[in-house]
């Protein structure tokens, strides 16, 4: 059973004890996470190696795969010229650039601005950054709800994800779990002004920004009626803060576009959209009453072990701003269509989905419990250098 239950820290605050103070609690905050950060960027460092090695065999650039392929170059893309390239498909698929969120090519503008980046290399150090500002948050959750064993093994495993590569990819995937997670612990903390700027920030990256807004939200009803009183000042305008960056990019889309409806055209025009699970159903079924019918029930298995670990997290009765944060992130994963070979990356940011996990490793021995990691992180290194020297991530 974790150490704490309850939905927000009592003692939470935004008001903090002062400037004078706050230099020697960072360094003991640091000091208190240099293991799990230490292990987070082994782990990494492993994928990249075991990719880099690859490449040289393969005779293709390491460096070009997690910086200018996919998604990257539509940021890179972004960041040097604005908005307003749509690429032309058969049929209905109008990929318009609109569909990608502004927070990441800000950031690769700006830092291409100030140092001499090009804006796919910028992309790649708002990531190495942030996946370790997201390792910290991440170890912090683990560390508040279980203990420091676990939050460990919590950042050690989501680095050690099979698709952790993306990580390490110009991708807006770590910025956004940076964002979210560290809204996340603001929330257990009852820091709720912090909660609602980083929610805010979170909704400028990714559309599952969603996710943080709801944590924000159902989390601060739920102390409102337990404790039977109205919010504070600082609840209130973490709440009115939490949504603002999603609402913003929709709503600039829908006056760019002429249409209020404009952002969900422009994502189904990639064939994105939410249809309440029936397309991925639909591409399961389709697997399993094929020659592929391994592939379907691998998806099934997977499937289960998610929503397994979600169930079990609400065993250990997990806190609530991780439950509502988790489980949203994986209702909009497994509910949108779409290339269903990114599914794994749009379910990345569910960290508390490996809490369960996290839990089970720290009760190890040390030994033991880095020989049953090892293995994990091996495989992930494998399967990443693989994923990106095939079809790799959409």
């Amino acid at each position: 059973m974790g150490r704490v239950t309850h939905l927000v820290s009592p003692t939470g605050t935004d008001a903090g004890a002062g400037s004078v103070a706050a230099a020697p609690r960072v360094r003991g905050a640091l000091r208190h996470a240099a293991p799990a950060l230490l292990v987070y960027a082994g782990v990494r460092a492993l994928g990249l190696v075991v990719l880099a090695v690859w490449g040289a065999v393969d005779g293709k650039d390491p460096h070009q795969l997690l910086s200018a392929r996919w998604d990257s170059l539509w940021y890179s893309r972004i960041a040097e010229d604005g908005y307003g390239y749509t690429l032309h498909l058969g049929g209905d698929k109008v990929h318009s650039d609109l569909a990608f969120f502004p927070l990441l090519p800000w950031l690769e503008r700006g830092l291409s601005a100030l140092f001499p980046l090009s804006a796919a290399d910028a992309g790649l150090v708002v990531s190495a950054v942030s996946s370790l500002c997201a390792a910290w948050a991440v170890f912090l959750i683990g560390d508040r709800c279980h203990g420091r064993r676990a939050g460990i093994a919590l950042a050690a495993l989501w680095a050690a994800l099979p698709v952790g590569i993306v990580q390490s990819m110009a991708y807006s995937e770590s910025l956004f779990t940076a964002l979210a997670a560290w809204g996340v612990y603001c929330v257990l903390t009852g820091r709720w002004v912090w909660a609602g700027s980083l929610a805010a920030l979170a909704g400028l990256t990714r559309p599952v920004g969603a996710a943080v807004v709801a944590a924000v939200w159902i989390t601060a009803a739920a102390v409102l009626w337990r404790e039977r009183r109205k919010p504070g000042a600082r609840m209130l305008l973490g709440a009115v803060l939490a949504p603002l960056g999603w609402l913003a990019y929709v709503a600039w889309v829908g006056v760019r576009t002429g249409s209020v409806t404009g952002y969900l055209d422009v994502q189904g025009g990639w064939g994105n959209g939410f249809d309440g699970g029936v397309a991925f159903g639909s591409f399961v079924a389709g697997r399993l009453a094929g020659p592929a019918w391994p592939a379907g029930v691998g998806l099934l298995i997977g499937v289960a072990l998610v929503v397994w670990l979600y169930a079990k997290g609400v065993r250990q009765r997990q806190p609530l701003p991780l439950l509502v944060y988790g489980g949203t992130v994986l209702l909009l994963a497994l509910t949108a269509k779409g290339y269903f070979g990114s599914k794994p990356r749009l379910m990345m940011p569910a960290f508390p989905l490996l809490l369960p996990l996290a839990v089970a490793v720290s009760r190890l021995r040390t030994v033991r419990a880095v020989l049953t990691v090892a293995p994990v992180v091996l495989v992930s290194a494998v399967y990443g250098a693989l994923w990106l020297h095939g079809s790799g991530p959409p």
